[in-house]
């Protein structure tokens, strides 16, 4: 998903029309900083039955297990996050995916352990090439394991 354009128009249109099959990967967000020396690996996928902190916005602060993940407008639903419609009914709040950290993953599938799997030997190599921080010792035998 190269967005190859400087004019901001442009992008907003390549953006909107993005096929669902590419939406998903504007669904990432950061790990929390345990989760993150645990796995080795920065973000992630946002998924259903990830527990995710809230850390912009009006529910600054929040914890809750996302509920339902909107492709098509790039927004997740976490659960105790709802605002209260004119006849009453609790509907959910849409919150943006970078606007949370992901604090404990949800069910690990093989399609999930493999996503993470290659992300923590894309780590290395740029660690081999210099481009990033080694990981500490902790890291290390933790990756080994996965």
């Amino acid at each position: 998903m190269e967005l190859k354009t400087k004019l901001p128009r442009k992008q907003r249109k390549k953006l909107f029309n993005l096929p669902l099959h590419l939406r998903w990967r504007l669904l990432t967000a950061p790990l929390s900083d345990d989760l993150a020396r645990e796995l080795g690996i920065k973000r992630l996928y946002v998924r259903k039955n990830d527990v995710v902190r809230i850390v912009r916005g009006d529910w600054r602060g929040h914890e809750g297990k996302v509920l339902d993940v909107d492709l098509k407008r790039t927004r997740i639903h976490v659960e105790g996050v709802t605002i209260k419609k004119a006849d009453g009914t609790d509907v959910p709040y849409p919150i943006h995916p970078s606007k949370v950290v992901i604090v404990k993953l949800g069910e690990v599938d093989d399609v999930r352990r493999k996503i993470i799997e290659r992300r923590q030997r894309s780590r290395e190599e740029l660690v081999k090439k210099g481009k990033a921080k080694p990981l500490n010792e902790e890291q290390k035998k933790i990756a080994e394991k996965a």
